[in-house]
């Protein structure tokens, strides 16, 4: 049997208010995602993706270093231009920690915001990209509506997803493939609202629905 040699996990570390203040912002989600889909970069081609100002970047990079988001890749960078990467740490955000805290409670709402539309684009960005056969009938754009879970069994089930995803993830050092590309496996699992819960807490709060043809003009 060949050798296996286990992958050293990432350190973790727990997002706090002041940490998510740091990364809550438009420009500095987009700018964290690029680092960590595309690796390395200065400040000059961020900006140029991105379609902003070279000092504006510049400063937004700064602020996620400073809240341990990223790091200088001093091996690339020169003393005009420095360059930096995603730092190597996994990030972990409990939602529990934010949705009743009034202080922070802005910066998680746009972090919210800013996430789902990163997910949603990169959906987007695959579907409308050009893919031979291979690649179309390799990937999915899948959804399973017919659940029905304590919270107890969707924690299992996402502790199975990802552990699926980790055995699939190669080591940092592997050699990839000859045909291998980037590959994103994106998971969002979650409860959903009977309509008749919907429609009692709507009574509750004095907000009842009408229906279609009680409707006015739109």
């Amino acid at each position: 049997m060949p050798d296996e040699t286990a992958r050293t996990p990432r350190p973790t570390r727990r997002i706090d208010a002041r940490t998510l203040r740091g990364l809550a912002h438009p420009l500095r989600m987009k700018i964290f995602e690029l680092l960590t889909l595309d690796g390395p970069a200065n400040a000059t081609g961020l900006a140029e993706r991105l379609g902003e100002n070279t000092g504006t970047v510049s400063w937004h990079l700064r602020h996620l270093a400073e809240h341990g988001f990223i790091e200088e890749d001093a091996g690339r960078g020169t003393k005009r231009e420095r360059w930096w990467r995603r730092a190597d740490v996994t990030n972990e955000l409990n939602t529990a920690d934010f949705r009743d805290d009034p202080d922070s409670r802005g910066a998680f709402g746009v972090y919210l915001h800013e996430l789902l539309h990163q997910l949603s684009n990169r959906v987007t960005t695959y579907v409308n990209e050009d893919w031979d056969d291979a690649w179309r009938e390799a990937g999915t754009v899948a959804d399973w509506l017919d659940l029905r879970l304590t919270p107890d069994q969707l924690k299992a089930l996402n502790a199975e997803l990802a552990a699926v995803v980790a055995r699939h993830t190669p080591a940092p050092d592997a050699e990839p493939g000859p045909d291998a590309l980037p590959v994103v496996v994106q998971l969002q699992s979650f409860p959903r609202k009977e309509q008749k819960t919907r429609e009692r807490n709507a009574k509750e709060h004095g907000t009842e629905e009408q229906s279609p043809k009680e409707r006015g003009p739109e």
